[in-house]
């Protein structure tokens, strides 16, 4: 009898408990329904949207709209101002401390989000260590979700680099010092046949995008294990401040199948399993379960990022998944989009067409062959040439020297496609003066790689060297701005990985672009969640860097930048995600039906506002 009434029940109790102030009691089977999804009931229909429908108008109700704070049930009183999504601190305002039972519990004065935001920038700048500002902000998003997004929108350029690299790379190899509660799921080989289980334990049900580690390769630093989970947090960070994805909808996930790092094992603070690294078929086992669990629990159309792992695992996890599941791996895809986007920009400082220029990389991993094959790919389709033939503009210098045809049967399968005819050249500086490229280009891993003598030599041959030293954390750049205008005597077009300050030379005012995947990933995930693209194919990359590209104005030239400000990166992020849903519709991957007429606007109008909202 109560399974034939349910909806009429579920219908009563939350009018009595949204109407009835003191009624906060829910049934058995809403609370159930509601501890699955976060607060929100499941609609098996809303496919395309993550399986959510949003019946409490929380994301989709404008500002002036009233809205419910769910929980398991409304949340009033301490559980409140313990719950991070709907706390708002001193912005409670005085009928919803009566409201919400918050009287005695709150200080007296009321203070608005803007006011509330300016007090902590103040606190940030006073902090003289980076990785103190990094754990306020985690503290931050712990306790009051919508201000840290605020916080992060409105300063994005001040803080990006506090919340993801550089400051990163120090979190994650502390992280087992600074943990305080988890961020994400950590799934070990002890969940080995039940990872669905697990899965499950998450909180939310309404999953849109997952980036995943295995913590093997985190950005210049090695193998760091489990801490790599500050990878993962970071970038679902920026999916939502500047891509706009729901913080809700977002699950970082570590896969911790052990590590090779003596120091972590040694460490009586390491935080993940103790033993070497799984490798082999228990690795691979262990990650298609992984992959199969994923798509049973969240379905089809969830976006499985990559991130950080080993180069002979990056490269087979993406080649064997790409045809079914939607993954995206971005230290290879999405390295090379935000450089190509970098490169078609520079062509109006360097003038003519991407074919009629020269590239020679230091680095020949994934980050390096992934932008080596991009490139290609677009000269392909501008000149209607042959894969084959569009990759010899194209030169790659790995540990042993530049990569050649007579080494071809000693390299690993990745970098064979650039095996080119040429007698071997050892050292850097030797394969710049024979190859003469006019773009060189950094993804080596390792610091202070671009010489003097290197940089010279690119100057000596080209009026306007474009130089991308592009390895992560600061630390790990190839050569800083100041060096790359120095030795170049201001001529140099330098662009970064990660951020540098500005350079004056002879009097001018140079402004280092930085080629952060952050201007990519966010907006290229928003399309394929606004067009429920069911797979990522490489013309939607292609799409994603000439969005980009485009953004880039005359002022920013003048600057000598190929890459807009970040001040702007929520528009810029609406326009790639408009350009990839078009592609995406064009390619008959997506399956939100009918096409959007506008998706710049449809993208603008997805996306999550960090803004109090008012509550009943």
């Amino acid at each position: 009898m109560f399974l034939l009434k349910r909806h009429t029940m579920l219908s009563d109790i939350l009018q009595r408990v949204v109407l009835g102030r003191r009624e906060r009691k829910v049934c058995p089977l809403l609370e159930r329904k509601m501890m699955m999804s976060g607060g929100d009931i499941v609609d098996n229909k809303a496919v395309v949207e993550g399986g959510v429908k949003d019946m409490y108008g929380e994301d989709s109700a404008t500002l002036d709209q009233l809205a419910t704070p769910w929980t398991i049930s409304v949340s009033s009183g301490y559980s409140l101002l313990r719950d991070p999504r709907h706390n708002k601190g001193l912005a409670f305002t005085e009928k919803e401390r009566d409201a919400h039972y918050l009287r005695g519990l709150l200080p007296p004065v009321f203070l608005s989000q803007e006011l509330q935001e300016k007090r902590l920038m103040n606190t940030l700048r006073q902090y003289q260590v980076p990785l103190q500002r990094y754990m306020a902000m985690m503290d931050l998003q712990e306790r009051n979700e919508r201000l840290f997004y605020k916080l992060l929108i409105d300063n994005v350029e001040e803080l990006l680099p506090v919340v993801y690299t550089p400051t990163v790379g120090e979190a994650c190899q502390k992280y087992g010092s600074i943990f305080r509660r988890p961020q994400g799921l950590y799934i070990s080989l002890k969940e080995k046949g039940k990872i669905l289980e697990v899965l499950k334990n998450w909180p939310e049900r309404s999953i849109q995008v997952i980036v995943v580690t295995d913590g093997e390769r985190i950005l210049g630093l090695g193998d760091l294990g489990c801490q790599g989970m500050g990878i993962p947090v970071g970038k679902l960070s920026l999916y939502t401040a500047l891509g706009g994805v729901r913080p809700s909808a977002c699950l970082p996930i570590t896969l911790d199948v052990g590590t090779n790092n003596q120091k972590l094992l040694d460490d009586e603070f390491y935080i993940g399993l103790r033993q070497r690294r799984a490798t082999g078929k228990e690795y691979s086992e262990f990650l298609h379960e992984f992959m199969s669990a994923v798509k049973q629990n969240y379905g089809e159309k969830v976006l499985i990022q990559f991130e950080d792992f080993a180069n002979h695992n990056a490269f087979d996890l993406l080649a064997k998944y790409s045809t079914t599941h939607l993954v995206f791996n971005d230290d290879i895809q999405g390295t090379a989009s935000v450089v190509l986007a970098g490169l078609i920009a520079s062509l109006k400082l360097l003038g003519g067409t991407l074919a009629d220029h020269t590239f020679l990389f230091l680095g020949a991993g994934e980050a390096g062959t992934g932008i080596a094959e991009l490139i290609a790919l677009e000269i392909s389709k501008q000149t209607n040439a042959s894969m084959e033939e569009s990759r010899k503009k194209i030169w790659l210098v790995d540990s042993k020297g530049l990569i050649v045809s007579s080494r071809k049967e000693s390299l690993q399968h990745f970098k064979q496609p650039w095996a080119h005819e040429h007698e071997p050249v050892k050292e850097l500086v030797n394969a710049v003066k024979a190859i003469k490229p006019t773009i060189l280009i950094g993804t080596s891993g390792v610091g202070k790689t671009f010489t003097r003598e290197v940089v010279e030599a690119m100057a000596a041959l080209n009026e306007k060297p474009l130089i991308m030293a592009l390895s992560n954390p600061t630390s790990q750049a190839e050569c800083t701005a100041e060096e790359a205008y120095a030795w170049t005597e201001g001529r140099a077009i330098f662009a970064s990985g990660s951020p540098f300050d500005p350079v004056e030379y002879n009097g001018k005012l140079n402004v280092p672009g930085q080629a952060n995947n952050a201007y990519i990933f966010p907006g290229f995930g928003l399309g394929v969640i606004i067009s429920g693209a069911i797979r990522v194919h490489e013309d939607m990359l292609l799409a994603a860097s000439e969005a980009l590209a485009e953004q880039v104005t005359q002022e920013n030239y003048d600057k000598g930048l190929i890459y807009p400000p970040f001040a702007n990166i929520r528009k810029i992020s609406a326009h790639i995600a408009a350009k990839v849903a078009a592609k995406a519709y064009e390619l008959g991957l997506a399956s939100r039906l009918p096409q959007p007429e506008d998706l710049v606007k449809c993208a603008e109008s997805s996306m999550y506002s960090p803004t109090y909202r008012t509550y009943r």
